[in-house]
């Protein structure tokens, strides 16, 4: 009976800190994947970045050139390694089956830098796309910036 209630209260108090924080459960899967899919682009796996990404999934990129699932596959079988990331989510908007990510991110200018001030700073919008019950990345564009 004690355990029982002590997992009413665990889950009283961690609904209420959802609600209050504003997350809801797609809000919640959001922020996991937007961590697992950049887990995923570090190690190198291909194979899971495959089932993260929309079939369709595009990416305007930094460089101003827009890309696609077989052109950043190929340039990671390549031997390309991604700089690493620091992703800061500022705002998500989720409205229907859509879900909008926008923030800061810092990248990793060579493997020896590790002051995240000295990182490259980057605008970001990802966009994830409800299918049945899955969220998939569908589009993500980034800017670097001049902070000021």
């Amino acid at each position: 009976m004690k355990n029982l209630k002590n997992i009413f209260i665990l889950t009283l108090i961690f609904t209420i800190t959802s609600f209050s924080f504003g997350q809801s459960k797609d809000d919640l899967e959001i922020r996991r994947l937007e961590k697992l899919w950049t887990a995923y682009l570090d190690k190198g796996d291909t194979q899971s970045l495959l089932s993260i990404w929309s079939k369709k999934y595009v990416v305007n990129n930094p460089n101003g050139k827009i890309v696609t699932p077989d052109d950043i596959i190929s340039l990671m079988k390549s031997g390309h390694k991604f700089p690493k990331v620091e992703r800061m989510i500022e705002k998500i908007t989720i409205d229907g089956n859509v879900a909008i990510v926008m923030g800061k991110e810092l990248q990793q200018p060579s493997p020896n830098v590790t002051n995240l001030n000295d990182w490259l700073p980057r605008r970001f919008t990802n966009i994830w796309i409800k299918k049945g019950k899955r969220w998939q990345l569908a589009g993500r564009q980034s800017t670097e910036i001049n902070e000021k």
